[in-house]
């Protein structure tokens, strides 16, 4: 709250010298250089009573508000601070219409800003100064880009132009264009039922498609959704999909409502009729691909989105639609969780009390796990060990083929990092670049475009030299609770990085690809999931590389699969999620991962079932005999140990 002050006090700041040089400026007779000052003074605080004093000044220098038209022109690149501006001057020469109209486009761009805050918007006497028409016009104009509903700051700073429109549909209350307008605009200032209501006067008065359009909104945010369907389809029968623009969009809306009832069978002829018609229409073909998604969940239609993106950018309803689909989805939109015993067991010691960054964990583990985890456990609690009893058979310290990149070495069943550091400047931008979230994947891979620039060597060290969160909200948070995905972040983004290393290669034979192809088919480590996502990105931004990158997935699941017979694999199901984000591997390949994903979930659902065994630790994890429970000081000695970091040594293991 005291920062919204401190910036309000500053923004009035900035307003009052602005006005302070465009009074100097006008005394000299410079009013165009002026006017660029109230322009910036009415940007910074629109309800500065001083500028508004100075901005009548400028009006008499020019000769009248009528003449200080020419010194706010609305031709070539225009300013919002120049139209608001005009706005008043429109105003103060009885231009009521104009007025009203340039105040509607300064809505329409910063809806939040309370442009519509003017005291002659709010004169007794201006509902009837305007046209209806005009006002109609306008608010079209303001609400167009406006979310349904607005959150509460830009609702303030919208509200009195809508009792402007109020007033108006008053005077006018048959009025047809503005009845179904104001529908509009009140339906996303949440009084949904009173839109209804002025959509059904504009229906019953003249049915046709922006009545129609309206009213089925209105009904839609009421919560009435199959009265919303049966007006717009009424309305479409009148016209068949795909004669005209208007009634092809309002089909297309017809399709998701029936989407969004959890309906999408009924809502794919919509579509294909309006696609016989208009094969390239801007929205029936993303939308055609979210209702078979919403039908099968299947990520090759994901995939369609993004491809037809890339072939019809202007489209942006795809990209739209990828986003809201791909949001918060493993690998389709974030990073995918970390399963392993030791992050299990990290969990329960940082959500300890009396845990802190000086706290000493001793962890044993019963079999090997990915190296990678070491990281996590060392990154939150850096005093901290973690060692390992046994090495499971197929042994998942070796790589796959005999690579010509390592990032890890072992001394027995320790894991240590075979490459340097990254130089802190190549550090510093991985850290500043790593998301654990992203819009979609292509997106992520553009994001990453910004390390294509860094020495190769520096992208692996960052690997195994993990730099510490970013020091923000999030960063804090990841620190102090899960800082398993802030480490598989940055090796994903270090990844990505090295998919866009010497781009002007080839893919076939190309560096990029043999160090990614090494990662991925290594030692089994959380570092083989993030080179499989950036092999995978490069399939959804690069057709051409779909097969090549099918083949070395194809080999790494198969290998999982095989090793899940005689040892737990940790990263299965991540890599069987990436298998299925890759909807051109083999039918076959995408079922053995649809198949492994639901044994590992079935083989999750019996360890949870084990009484002896803790929700989050696995059915084998346990204390070791004569310690504490977990986050506790050992039991002897514990008086005086009490100042001291806590102690825990821990025996855990799975399957």
């Amino acid at each position: 709250m005291s920062g919204h002050t401190d910036d309000a006090g500053d923004e009035r700041l900035a307003a009052e010298g602005e006005v302070a040089v465009a009074r100097l400026a006008i005394d000299s007779g410079d009013l165009a250089h002026a006017a660029e000052h109230l322009c910036d003074a009415i940007l910074a605080d629109p309800q500065l009573p001083e500028l508004h004093e100075a901005l009548a000044e400028l009006c008499a220098a020019a000769g009248g508000p009528a003449a200080a038209r020419e010194l706010f022109p609305l031709d070539g690149q225009v300013y919002l601070g120049t139209v608001v501006c005009r706005a008043h001057v429109e105003a103060a020469a009885g231009d009521w219409d104009a007025a009203v109209g340039l105040l509607a486009s300064a809505i329409q761009y910063e809806p939040a800003r309370p442009w519509a805050h003017a005291a002659w918007l709010a004169r007794e006497d201006l509902p009837g100064l305007v046209d209806p028409d005009a006002v109609a016009q306008a608010v079209a104009r303001a609400t167009g880009a406006l979310p349904d509903p607005l959150p509460a700051e830009p609702a303030d700073a919208v509200r009195p132009f809508h009792d402007f429109v109020q007033a108006v549909l008053a005077r006018h209350d048959g009025h047809v264009p503005l009845l179904a307008m104001a529908s509009g605009l009140t339906r996303r200032l949440g009084d949904t039922e009173h839109a209804v209501r002025l959509a059904e006067r504009a229906h019953r008065s003249a049915p046709g498609y922006l009545p129609a359009v309206m009213l089925g909104n209105a009904l839609r945010s009421a919560g009435r959704p199959e009265q919303a369907l049966a007006v717009w389809e009424a309305e479409l029968a009148r016209a068949a999909p795909g004669r005209d623009d208007s009634s092809s969009h309002l089909a297309v809306d017809v399709a998701e409502l029936y989407g969004a009832l959890g309906r999408p069978a009924e809502g794919l002829p919509w579509l294909d009729r309006v696609l016989a018609a208009d094969p390239d229409h801007p929205k029936a073909g993303p939308a055609r691909y979210g209702l078979r998604h919403a039908l099968d969940g299947d990520p090759a239609h994901l995939l369609g989105l993004a491809d037809h993106h890339r072939a019809h950018p202007e489209h942006e309803y795809a990209q739209e639609l990828l986003e809201r689909l791909s949001h918060r989805q493993p690998w389709l939109g974030l990073v995918s969780g970390a399963t392993e015993a030791t992050v299990n067991v990290l969990h329960q010691v940082l959500a300890g009390a009396d845990t802190g960054r000086d706290t000493e964990v001793d962890c044993t583990a019963s079999t090997l796990e990915p190296p990678s985890s070491v990281l996590a456990v060392r990154l939150a609690l850096p005093r901290s060990t973690v060692g390992y009893q046994a090495v499971g058979e197929p042994d998942p310290r070796l790589p796959l083929t005999e690579p010509t990149t390592r990032i890890w070495a072992w001394d027995g069943t320790d894991p240590r990092p075979a490459v340097a550091p990254p130089e802190p400047r190549s550090a510093e931008l991985v850290r500043a670049t790593a998301e654990i979230y992203w819009p979609t994947v292509p997106a992520a891979y553009d994001h990453a475009v910004r390390l294509a620039g860094l020495p190769l060597d520096d992208l692996l060290g960052v690997l195994v030299h993990p730099p510490m969160p970013r020091e923000d909200e999030l960063g804090r948070a990841l620190l102090a609770h899960q800082p398993e995905l802030w480490v598989r972040a940055v090796q994903v983004f270090a990844c990505l990085g090295i998919a866009h290393h010497r781009t002007d290669q080839p893919w076939e034979g190309s560096e990029r690809r043999r160090v990614l192809r090494d990662l991925l088919l290594g030692p089994e480590d959380w570092v083989v999931e993030a080179a499989g996502f950036a092999l995978v990105a490069i399939g959804w931004t690069q057709p051409q590389t779909r097969a090549d990158v099918a083949a070395l997935l194809r080999q790494r699941l198969h290998h999982g699969a095989r090793a899940r017979r005689t040892r737990v694999v940790t990263i299965l199901r991540s890599l069987s999620a990436l298998v299925l984000a890759a909807p051109w591997m083999s039918g076959e390949d995408r079922a053995l991962a649809r198949h492994l994903t639901e044994r590992e979930d079935a083989a999750d659902a019996g360890a949870e079932a084990e009484p002896e065994a803790g929700p989050e630790a696995g059915p084998e994890a346990r204390p070791d005999a004569g310690r504490g429970s977990a986050g506790q000081p050992e039991a002897e000695g514990a008086a005086e140990e009490q100042p001291r970091p806590s102690r825990l040594r821990r025996l855990f293991g799975r399957g």
